[in-house]
């Protein structure tokens, strides 16, 4: 139990209180960053990205059946969402800065059909309606990146 509330809390970040999620999300971008500043490997980020998922749905899954439905502790889908928003993009502050911004606002006001993955059971809930908000993220970002605009 211990390793669950490790992982969805994102090593004790969902502890914080009210703002954790913001936090977390800052936290992977920082990790993004440092990670990926040597040069970006897109099928090493993949892999991080799929195992932090699927890791979260499986703790955060977990920890609900203690904790409630969609716990505010569970931060690792903030995590998960924050990698897919930067998927194959410049590992730069620009990009990163953009990504944070419009995955905490997809997070956040939950668009398009975000709020409707919040209905399916456990785990799967409470992670993929970031996971979709890192999406919308991400092909925003994706434009931005074809048109060059900046």
């Amino acid at each position: 139990m211990q390793f669950h509330k490790l992982v969805s809390t994102c090593l004790g970040i969902g502890y914080i209180g009210k703002g954790a999620g913001t936090v977390a999300a800052i936290a992977t971008c920082i990790c993004w960053y440092f990670a990926w500043a040597g040069g970006y490997h897109s099928t090493l980020s993949v892999i991080i990205t799929v195992a932090v998922t699927f890791l979260g749905v499986w703790s955060s899954g977990i920890v609900a059946t203690i904790w409630g439905k969609d716990p505010s502790r569970v931060v690792v889908d903030e995590a998960a969402g924050m990698c897919i928003s930067l998927l194959f993009l410049p590992p730069n502050l620009k990009y990163i800065g953009a990504g944070l911004v419009l995955f905490r606002f997809f997070d956040i006001v939950k668009p398009l059909f975000i709020n409707k993955m919040e209905k399916l059971p456990g785990g799967w809930g409470i992670m993929f309606d970031d996971v979709l908000a890192g999406v919308y993220a991400n092909i925003i970002l994706q434009a931005v990146l074809w048109f060059k605009l900046f």
